[in-house]
């Protein structure tokens, strides 16, 4: 059974950062999270109230396959303190919002962890319900940082870290990349649902005609790759904080506002922008929705808690994917029972 940090795991770390005065009195492990555990550390003895540690020890990980991955890959799990490290250079170069960071530990007498601060407002997505006015605000600050990061252009693609160290993504385009990636998903996937399997066939052919019409580009912007509106906390100013950044890469920027437009829902018109490839935007919305089948499947084939949330998930992206394919070839695919 996986057990969660508590004070006696976290006291030394946080004091490191507060001074030997400080006492913990409380640690809260926050919901979400499958790569990494989120703390909230309570103190006295010190003007802060509280810190957030973040903690990438393997009992944080609840994913199974993280073995035999390749580093290349743009869409490799993005975990650990020296991606966190890297993406929050990148970002704070920008002027783009993230919890400021007291300490980084990645010494051999502690699992690898980071303090940063605690932005404790909420998040956008609490906001929108909250208080509509402050989450508009917030929105327009939002769209204005994905500018940003959208028109900061690379000349390869792949994961900050990645690049930061002078290699090179693996894969010969984007395109390739994600239909790659949707294929090895739709495989995956077939295995576990009935609905995908009788499927798999006009779906792979689907996603070679989208991937077919395009051509790789020379630039890529940067994206954060999961920006929901659970991603961006509010801080007491009204500011937008981005967190969860270990997965920040140079990539087409279609990619980013597929998951935007799926996350954001009714609120995606204010971050959508003119220009975008809409053939882009066909492969990478199929392939977004499989790999939503596909990833919440596989992770509840381990112990994650929240299995409710992962197959919802996983049972909403895959009538979205059918619908693409019904609109494509008629009313015609079978009904089935899933998994």
């Amino acid at each position: 059974m996986r057990r969660s940090a508590g004070i006696e795991d976290l006291s030394g770390l946080v004091r490191d950062v507060m001074g030997s005065g400080c006492r913990v009195i409380a640690v809260d492990r926050l919901p979400g999270g499958s790569k990494k555990g989120v703390y909230r550390v309570r103190v006295d003895g010190t003007p802060m109230a509280s810190v957030i540690v973040y903690s990438w020890g393997e009992e944080e990980n609840f994913w199974s396959d993280r073995n035999g991955t390749d580093a290349g890959d743009p869409f490799a799990p993005a975990s650990g303190l020296a991606p966190f490290l890297a993406a929050q250079r990148s970002l704070d170069s920008l002027g783009i919002r993230t919890p400021g960071v007291y300490l980084a530990d990645d010494s051999r007498d502690r699992y690898p962890a980071a303090v940063v601060e605690d932005i404790s407002a909420g998040t956008l997505e609490a906001l929108f319900e909250s208080d509509p006015a402050r989450a508009t605000t917030a929105l327009s600050d939002l769209a204005a940082m994905t500018d940003v990061m959208h028109r900061h252009l690379a000349p390869s693609y792949g994961q900050v870290d990645l690049l930061e160290q002078g290699s090179t993504a693996s894969g010969v385009s984007c395109e390739q990349v994600v239909l790659d990636r949707a294929l090895h998903d739709l495989e995956e996937a077939s295995g576990r649902d009935r609905r995908i399997a009788a499927a798999a066939g006009q779906l792979r052919e689907h996603l070679h005609t989208l991937a077919a019409v395009l051509t790789p580009r020379a630039a890529f912007g940067l994206i954060h790759g999961e920006l929901g509106p659970d991603h961006v906390l509010v801080d007491a100013d009204g500011h937008p904080v981005l967190i969860d950044i270990e997965g920040l890469m140079h990539f087409d920027i279609e990619w980013e506002h597929v998951f935007l437009r799926l996350r954001f829902g009714k609120h995606y018109p204010a971050l959508s922008r003119p220009g975008l490839d809409p053939q882009r935007l066909d492969l990478y919305t199929l392939a977004m929705h499989l790999s939503l089948v596909a990833g919440p499947l596989r992770l509840l084939d381990g112990d994650f808690p929240d299995r409710a949330f992962m197959h919802e998930i996983a049972e909403h992206n895959l009538k979205e994917a059918l619908a693409i394919l019904a609109r494509q070839t008629g009313p015609s695919l079978p009904p089935g029972k899933g998994l």
